[in-house]
């Protein structure tokens, strides 16, 4: 079944949005083999199936930040995505499949479920190891403060990355060889 779509493609499609792990329209209808005006199409003609935290529609300043995030397509202009892309949690996903019925989108489906499982996991395994250092902090004495603050630190996700200091001087590049416009 992976090599229908490998689980690393699946986990690099999933995004945090608005507090939720989501897929968009696009990344599904390719894992699904199908066009995204397709997909989108199956929607409307079934929203009753699709309710606020099943699907939802991208804000237009949403949009913006996403596509800065995966580099999409063109501005709307010059013939790139023109409407805001749908976003499927889980359920949404998992109610997506019973429309999509193909033996593709079952088999895609049934890998994008236990990649949801297997990111909830991580987090699960991840929220449990921040509790037991807690515990183990307000156990030990200050001995051990130093490390468990460097751990703290690992845990914690980066800050901004910062602007350089300083300034750069620019200078125009010397010129070698002989000069254009002279043969001999």
């Amino acid at each position: 079944m992976s090599a229908i779509a490998p689980i690393e493609r699946i986990e690099h499609a999933i995004y945090l949005i608005r507090g939720q792990r989501v897929m968009v329209d696009r990344d599904l209808a390719a894992l699904y083999g199908v066009s995204t005006k397709a997909l989108k199409q199956t929607v409307r003609r079934n929203a009753k199936r699709f309710p606020d935290d099943f699907m939802f529609e991208l804000t237009p300043d949403e949009f913006q930040r996403l596509r800065s995030q995966i580099v999409t397509s063109k501005p709307e202009r010059r013939g790139g995505t023109q409407y805001a892309p749908m976003t499927f949690t889980e359920q949404g996903v998992a109610m997506l499949s019973g429309l999509l019925n193909s033996d593709r989108a079952i088999e895609v489906n049934i890998l994008i479920m236990r990649t949801f499982v297997k990111l909830r996991r991580m987090l699960e395994t991840h929220a449990a190891l921040a509790r037991k250092l807690t515990e183990m902090e307000q156990r030990y004495d200050q001995q051990f403060r130093a490390v468990f603050e460097a751990l703290n630190e690992l845990l914690s996700p980066p800050g901004p990355p910062r602007k350089p200091i300083g300034f750069g001087v620019r200078e125009a590049r010397a010129r070698y060889g002989k000069p254009k416009g002279r043969e001999k």
